[in-house]
């Protein structure tokens, strides 16, 4: 096909590292990458509420990479809205996918509720973003296809292939070719050597790779988790306290949950309750065994870990577990810490200092330390960071992916935030001259993930 304009905005996930949606444009067809909802603190929420840059109805398809928030969580808003083309992924992302709108659509109309109740809002009524009829009509339009297929997508012209990503169960890159052009989107690339996931597979060629990277300019530790993690929960259970872990309900529970079960198959975890205080963390544990092939565990393993944790959907159970002084594990969502029942168990074992609030990831500093932290902080004696469990990949695993499968007209677009974005994009121009001064002089390149994985 010959080359015709075709044009690239980033109506998200730029200053930012949530709220991604990429548009791709051409003679007046349009393709949505991802459709996720800004998280955070509040100046990001409200910019759900702005209108879409584009009419909703005006959108031909949208694309998905993977089913976090951030990358699907605006989409029954966008159906809301008027938009009624296909919402395409591969088949573990839509069963992800329907656990998380679902949830996100309860708590919507939960906090509506809750604001109109106490008349705590200046709108009168306070309305959700979405509601669970918005959630159910975008799930019904997704469709799905395997990874490594080509496939068209309807009344556009291009073709899409998914290749796995890592990262999330379903999560893949998108290879999307139009208008004479390739352009590759990498959502959020796993890490290699991950317990769970597949590594992230190659891509072969591109003309544009639009990489998003949240730990954009840094390199994550070699520290084995299970060491670390071994080491908090000895520390605090000897002393008498409870690990609180706020943990993304999708992907980094389950991370959490396969290393508590190596440490107790391997006699280095405390005779203590294993808690994981999460529906939706509980349904996504499920997922596992119904998509045995998209993910390393074995039957053995992933039935391991199920036997070794206690699952609480119900929210007594979930309060009782708060009320218990005896020494324990609690994983619980949200994530960011900015809603759902981790709230109470912070609350509960912060103000001890026998307690461990062991964070995993991002999360946002404001939200959990300025309520439980800096206002108790003489409480304290530990607060722990691992990052090691991050499952976004580092700053040199993400760059050098991306230029060891680029071609020599490959143009790279980087969807990260602040400082990361340009200290990522000076090292991207060094490692491309030095790439191609090598290929100038006959020298062979180096293997593209050599000294990172």
């Amino acid at each position: 096909m010959s080359r015709t304009d075709l044009s690239l905005r980033s109506l998200g996930a730029a200053s930012t590292v949530t709220g991604s949606k990429h548009l791709l444009e051409s003679d007046g067809k349009r393709i949505l990458l991802d459709c996720g909802l800004f998280q955070g603190v509040k100046n990001l929420r409200e910019l759900n509420w702005a209108p879409l840059a584009v009419e909703p109805e005006s959108i031909d398809a949208v694309v998905v990479t993977h089913a976090h928030l951030d990358h699907t969580g605006y989409l029954p808003r966008l159906v809301r809205d008027g938009f009624r083309g296909p919402i395409v992924s591969t088949a573990a992302t839509a069963a992800v996918a329907e656990i998380i709108l679902r949830d996100s659509a309860y708590l919507q109309e939960r906090d509506a509720a809750f604001l109109n109740k106490h008349k705590a809002s200046k709108h009168h009524p306070a309305l959700p973003l979405y509601d669970s009829e918005d959630a159910r009509k975008a799930l019904e339009l997704f469709t799905t296809h395997p990874f490594g297929a080509e496939f068209d997508v309807p009344d556009t012209g291009a073709t899409v292939t998914f290749r796995r990503a890592g990262h999330i169960l379903g999560a893949s890159t998108v290879d999307v070719a139009w208008r004479g052009r390739r352009i590759v989107f990498t959502g959020d690339l796993g890490r290699y050597d991950d317990p769970i996931m597949f590594d992230p597979e190659p891509v072969t060629a591109a003309d544009y790779l639009v990489m998003e990277s949240t730990y954009g300019d840094r390199v994550h530790e070699q520290t084995d988790p299970a060491d670390v993690l071994a080491g908090i929960v000895e520390t605090t259970v000897k002393r008498g306290g409870t690990v609180v872990v706020p943990a993304f309900a999708v992907g980094r529970a389950q991370t959490l949950l396969y290393y508590l079960w190596l440490l107790r198959e391997d006699g280095r975890l405390p005779d203590v309750p294993v808690y994981l205080d999460s529906p939706m963390a509980i349904n996504a544990s499920e997922l596992l065994g119904t998509f045995r092939d998209d993910h390393r565990l074995s039957p053995e393993v992933y039935e391991g870990m199920r036997g070794m944790a206690n699952y609480t959907p119900d929210s007594e159970q979930s309060m009782r577990i708060s009320a218990s002084t005896e020494p324990k594990i609690v994983i619980s969502a949200s994530g960011m810490a900015t809603g759902g029942r981790i709230l109470h168990h912070l609350k509960a074992f912060a103000p001890d200092a026998r307690n461990t609030i062991m964070i995993t990831g991002s999360i946002w500093e404001r939200v959990v330390f300025g309520r439980y932290l800096f206002a108790r902080a003489f409480f304290w004696e530990d607060v722990f960071s691992m990052l090691v469990l991050a499952l976004h990949t580092a700053y040199l695993a993400a760059i050098i992916w991306g230029i060891g499968t680029a071609t020599e007209q490959m143009v790279l677009v980087l969807a990260a935030y602040g400082s990361y974005a340009i200290n990522a994009t000076q090292f991207i121009l060094k490692l491309r001259a030095a790439r191609l001064q090598d290929r100038e002089m006959g020298a062979q390149p180096k293997a593209a993930a050599e000294g990172v994985r």
